[in-house]
């Protein structure tokens, strides 16, 4: 019997046994020899109660679990996969093709189920290793969001007051001053006209600036509490909640306070009240060493701006596993398309997952809609960007996750991109418009 002919037989016993088709087309061939083998054996023993269907068919989930090509959770469950959206796939597809692209990793949900997981392109051009649907992605500022649910935890057990001045938990900002005047010889300092509330910090309106100069020459090096001792010694750009500026200090420094009212680290704090009930399982600021081997790999325009080059996150220390490296609250996170559709289902169930209450319905009001000033066109919440109906975040290498409650729809877009060639700027509105189309009726 040939290789192909016993691969073909294995499938034939496994989908005898009442195996989802969906599952079945996903078994490796190597797993469906195992699977021949291990039941051909089973078979030749004499024992007639090892023959009966019920039997058979136990073990023969039992084998594809220990082949690796379902763990033993969806063999007992018999869940399918995801489903695609050929839509979506041909959206995307002619910027890969074009190398206006790497690839993409997307998905699609709304508040109970997913709806569409599609991939396209490469996690490697150079080893033309393809993306997947569990294909990692330093996600950076979509971090943002992430601490701000976490702040709001907290903010939820009244342990912080989003309007109480960032000096009642971090005393080391009761001494700020701001710059009245600047030249190229000369700074001016004067004291604020109010203190940094919590609310500053998370908004964008602290007036701090986006990092210290201590921060050099990657943004992880320094511990959070040596970090945001470096903001409160480094004088406002402007007054409190006066200007709207993107800031990583201000957001780093609600992270700092999540440690000092919570008594945890701020990464102990997010696995546990965050990751752990979410399920959130490849979220992390450290990726492992299998998280590593998928790990999508970062591109630039060539510099004739007509292909693709391959990089690396300036903003981050390599190597990307090792611990001593220093979370960032503001953009330090690492995760899937899985992991983030299940953080924005719980944001669009109005802080609930899976029957668990992670936040109030307030606590997500007040985190997704407008924080600034009336008088500031920009909208941002607590930690995340917002317009309305629909808010969201994106990230440094044109990552971005979304949720537009009009539509009732959440959609993720995974790329890693320092720039992009030709008309590659566009795949993100490209999906997004195809999402739109086949999930998204106006309710």
């Amino acid at each position: 019997m040939t290789y192909l002919q016993l691969c073909h037989q294995g499938r034939g016993l496994i989908s005898h046994q009442m195996i989802p088709g969906s599952a079945l087309a996903t078994i490796p061939p190597r797993c469906l020899e195992f699977v021949l083998l291990l039941k051909t054996r089973l078979l030749t023993v004499r024992k007639p109660w090892l023959h009966r269907p019920f039997v058979l068919r136990a073990f023969t989930l039992l084998s594809l679990a220990l082949a690796g090509s379902i763990s033993t959770r969806d063999a007992c469950a018999q869940k399918s996969v995801h489903p695609t959206s050929p839509k979506i796939v041909e959206a995307l597809q002619p910027y890969v093709e074009s190398q206006a692209l790497a690839g993409a990793v997307t998905l699609v949900a709304d508040k109970d189920k997913i709806l569409s997981v599609d991939t396209v392109g490469f996690a490697d051009i150079a080893a033309k290793r393809s993306m997947a649907a569990d294909s990692l992605f330093w996600i950076a500022s979509q971090s943002k969001p992430v601490t701000g649910a976490a702040l709001m935890i907290l903010v939820d057990e009244g342990k912080i007051d989003l309007n109480a001045p960032v000096s009642k938990y971090l005393p080391e900002f009761n001494n700020t001053w701001v710059a009245a005047y600047r030249d190229n010889d000369t700074v001016l300092l004067k004291r604020p006209a109010r203190q940094i509330t919590v609310r500053d910090c998370m908004n964008h309106t602290s007036g701090m600036p986006f990092k210290s100069d201590l921060e050099q020459p990657t943004l992880d090096l320094l511990m959070l509490r040596d970090g945001v001792r470096s903001y409160a010694m480094t004088p406002l750009n402007s007054e409190p909640g006066t200007k709207y500026a993107y800031s990583n200090a201000g957001i780093n420094a609600g992270g700092r306070i999540i440690e000092v009212v919570s008594g945890m680290k701020y990464e102990d704090f997010l696995d546990k009240r965050l990751f752990a009930p979410l399920g959130m399982k490849d979220t992390t600021f450290w990726p492992n060493e299998e998280q590593l081997t998928r790990l999508a790999k970062p591109y630039k325009p060539t510099a004739d701006k007509m292909g693709l080059e391959e990089t690396t996150i300036s903003q981050l220390r390599y190597p990307l596993s090792d611990r001593t490296r220093q979370p960032m609250p503001g953009g330090g996170l690492f995760s899937t398309a899985n992991d983030m559709g299940r953080f924005c289902q719980m944001v669009l169930n109005k802080g609930t997952f899976d029957g668990k209450r992670i936040l109030s319905e307030a606590a997500v009001a007040t985190m997704t809609s407008k924080q600034t000033a009336d008088s500031l066109k920009d909208g941002y919440g607590v930690g995340w960007s917002t317009q309305g109906e629909s808010f969201g975040h994106g990230g440094a290498l044109a990552t971005n996750h979304n949720i537009d409650t009009k539509r009732g729809l959440i959609t993720i877009f995974l790329v890693q991109h320092a720039g992009f060639p030709k008309n590659g700027n566009e795949s993100q509105g490209a999906f997004r418009k195809a999402a739109e189309s086949q999930f998204g009726p106006m309710k």
